[in-house]
């Protein structure tokens, strides 16, 4: 299984238009043959004082893939490169970590 953690920070007051963008993607990426887990989330709206912040610009995509195949699949497949066209622009930075699960 591989995990990806996909932080993406928008351009300053544009963090919404790639949250739609993200949730109408999420039903065909859910589809993919290999993907087991696929969501958007935020910081939370009342956090306790020690947790961290990641801001009001930034989103955080959670993924597991049974393989890296089904992860290179992923990336090349067409609804991400439509995706990836819609929100260009509205994207400030944007950090991909790749993780092997440390108990296998």
């Amino acid at each position: 299984m591989i995990h990806v953690i996909a932080i993406i920070t928008a351009v300053t007051g544009q963090r919404e238009r790639i949250l739609e963008a993200v949730r109408e993607n999420i039903p065909a990426v859910r589809a993919e043959a290999g993907c087991l887990e696929y969501g958007v989330a935020v910081d939370a709206a009342d956090p306790a004082p020690v947790w961290g912040s990641f801001g009001p610009d930034t989103l955080v995509i959670v993924e597991k893939w049974e393989s890296r195949a089904a992860l290179k699949a992923h990336a090349g497949a067409p609804h991400m490169t439509t995706y990836a066209a819609r929100v260009k622009d509205y994207i400030a930075s944007r950090v991909i970590h790749v993780l092997d699960p440390a108990d296998a």
